[in-house]
């Protein structure tokens, strides 16, 4: 049972299974209260319970369909409107494995909306409450799909390469303002994200799938190391820190009069 002070209440979406009831469960040990966000209201109503028998922190369920926009508006105001919010956790959405010939596009299309859509509309109700009160956390959860187009479906690894650069750009915005924000990219984890995707998780090479447990685990601890962007997976911080120092050296280029020689325009 928890015996910390409050943090206040995060507002984690997805949070009914997998990855987001692991978050539920830590930050609440953390001392947080909780509002609890997912379309499955039964199940986020026995979380709940559970969560709050356990760490006596405050668990309030919030059902929403995040891909409907009454039930996103919502969502919006509540974190517009509570000044005791001071973390959000963007977890809610879904992927696919197939090619984009092969999709559904209207599953393309809610994918959009849940990953990209309702991510950023969250995102930017709860800001002008943590710039006011010059505190907050945003962990936006992302994917290493999102540095590997060629993995899964394009539409999935395009909606998280999103999420990255939203978080980026946003850190920039806002790292000396108060609030910390933090890009998690999980590799293939167990929960049931792979079901929805129609490639079950014991198709996948054992040596390759984390526990959500350690998963939420390790970006936490990467959280507390002030990580902008954590791989949990990844042996060697100094891998992701040379990839964005690469990244960074094309910035003086990239904008230029005229096109480059290898063109031949320019004579």
């Amino acid at each position: 049972m928890s015996t910390s002070s409050s943090k206040g209440t995060a507002l984690i979406t997805g949070a009914s299974t997998g990855i987001g009831s692991v978050y539920a469960d830590r930050l609440a040990r953390q001392g947080y209260d909780l509002i609890l966000v997912a379309r499955d209201e039964q199940r986020l109503t026995s979380l709940a319970k559970e969560l709050t028998a356990k760490t006596s922190r405050k668990a309030e369920v919030l059902a929403a369909d995040l891909t409907l926009r009454a039930d996103l508006q919502r969502v919006e105001a509540r974190l517009r409107s509570d000044g005791d919010i001071s973390a959000l956790v963007n977890n809610a959405g879904f992927g696919g494995t197939s090619k984009l010939i092969d999709s559904d596009v209207d599953d393309m299309d809610n994918m959009i909306q849940l990953n990209v859509t309702a991510l950023t509309r969250l995102t930017s109700a709860v800001l002008p409450g943590f710039l006011k009160r010059s505190r907050g956390l945003i962990i936006n959860i992302s994917s290493i799909a999102a540095l590997s187009p060629e993995l899964l479906n394009g539409v999935y690894s395009g909606t998280k390469a999103f999420v990255v650069n939203l978080t980026q750009s946003l850190h920039n915005e806002v790292k000396n303002k108060g609030i910390q924000v933090q890009a998690v990219l999980p590799g293939a984890t167990s929960t049931p994200f792979w079901d929805r995707a129609k490639l079950p998780v014991h198709n996948l090479p054992e040596t390759t799938v984390m526990t959500a447990e350690e998963m939420v685990d390790a970006s936490l601890a990467g959280l507390e190391q002030g990580e902008l962007i954590t791989v949990p997976s990844l042996p060697d911080v100094g891998d992701w820190e040379r990839f964005e120092a690469a990244r960074k050296a094309l910035a003086p280029n990239l904008s230029h009069k005229r096109s480059a020689a290898r063109y031949g325009i320019n004579g």
